[in-house]
């Protein structure tokens, strides 16, 4: 299933001629939100030209408006991988008002985490001291915290259940060469997941295409990564806003997930940093994966700002040391996405103050030894991803 999109604000539908690609037809992402553009195009057409057909019959009248078209979230490493050097940390929202712990529910399209009005849902991912993924755990095992404040868990389950994922990939001219290795992996990623996820593509430079709205088809999915015209500059930080807000505005599966890869430092987004950062941290934001290629764009100086965007979701960002290691790390991340704990608490505080709240959670279990839990480090109460 694919839905045809633009976005809002700055976004507008365009023909982008790519170096090898001309006259094809993309959807441009922006500091904001995606939306619905397809039929647009055929409203104009029909306002243009119908008037003049239909003016014989019609003099004298006033014709109905056309209904415009619908709008369309304790530290850790994964698994070791060769020549990677992860950056781990603490997903978590602010639930809506539905009944409290049952499992997901499949009605063949929606998956939903029952939840409790001003629940919080995290969803995290435990280690042990080797390193290793712990996926056997009960719920007895986690105790949430909240700026310190131990809080009851209402809800669990750890089930493999389909996420929503965007794909974004730096489409500068740096990464001409490297493309064809990064589409390889990130296609790899996509076969070793659940078949039922629902997954985005978007290229960005100094602006941002989605190539592909959410969709199963792998087909589909492999033609938007070859959408490529490798130039301009990168406007990182635009990219990642408008796709956490693209995922947010599809509620169809409660585990959103941001795949960002990228060979250099943001020269030309018009969100900062600190804003981005606040975009991910709103109610129901994504966990975000990074892929930072170092190399003569990207120093090992320039790591901080992927390191924060993916640490205060519960991600990781990964520094390969050779082109070669990003499959091992596309296949880590497929495997780390499906082997979540969700679990659910109702705060004890009650305040509807927008001030942020820390989150940590612990995990303790017979037969394991230092556990660490990897999942979102806080967030803002009430405030959402727009």
């Amino acid at each position: 299933m694919s839905h045809g999109s633009e976005v809002k604000n700055t976004m507008k539908t365009t023909n982008r001629v790519d170096d090898d690609k001309p006259n094809q037809k993309h959807f441009p992402a922006s500091c904001t939100a995606f939306q619905q553009r397809s039929s647009m195009m055929l409203m104009l057409i029909v306002m243009c030209f119908f008037p003049a057909l239909a003016a014989p019959s019609a003099e004298g009248q006033t014709p109905s408006p056309v209904p415009a078209p619908p709008a369309s979230t304790s530290t850790a490493q994964p698994s070791t991988t060769p020549d990677v050097a992860p950056a781990p940390q603490t997903s978590g929202t602010t639930a809506e008002e539905q009944p409290v712990g049952q499992p997901p529910v499949d009605d063949g399209t929606v998956f939903v985490f029952k939840k409790q009005v001003q629940e919080v849902v995290l969803h995290a991912i435990v280690v042990d001291d080797q390193r290793r993924l712990v996926t056997n755990l009960d719920r007895p095992a986690f105790t949430a915290f909240e700026d310190g404040v131990p809080q009851a868990t209402t809800a669990f389950h750890r089930d493999d259940v389909p996420v929503a994922l965007g794909i974004v990939i730096d489409n500068s001219g740096s990464m001409r060469e490297k493309r064809d290795k990064v589409n390889q992996a990130v296609l790899n990623l996509i076969r070793a997941s659940n078949p039922r996820d629902e997954t985005f593509v978007v290229n960005f430079s100094q602006d941002s295409y989605l190539d592909q709205d959410f969709t199963s088809d792998v087909s589909l999915l492999q033609q938007a990564l070859q959408k490529v015209s490798t130039k301009g500059s990168t406007a990182l930080y635009d990219a990642i806003v408008a796709s956490a807000v693209h995922l947010k505005n599809d509620n169809r599966v409660e585990r959103r997930i941001l795949l960002v890869i990228t060979d250099g430092r943001d020269n030309a987004s018009q969100q900062t940093l600190a804003e981005a950062m606040r975009h991910l941290q709103g109610e129901n934001g994504p966990t975000l994966y990074a892929i930072g290629l170092l190399g003569d764009e990207l120093k090992p100086s320039d790591n901080g700002a992927l390191k924060s965007l993916a640490e205060v979701t519960g991600g990781v960002a990964f520094f390969p040391k050779s082109l070669d290691a990003v499959d091992d790390i596309a296949r880590t991340v497929a495997r780390d996405i499906h082997s979540q704990y969700t679990l659910a608490y109702k705060p004890t505080n009650h305040s509807h103050t927008a001030k942020y709240r820390v989150i940590e959670v612990r995990a303790q279990a017979r037969g394991y030894h230092n556990l660490s839990v990897r999942t979102r480090t806080g967030y803002y109460p009430g405030e959402a991803v727009h």
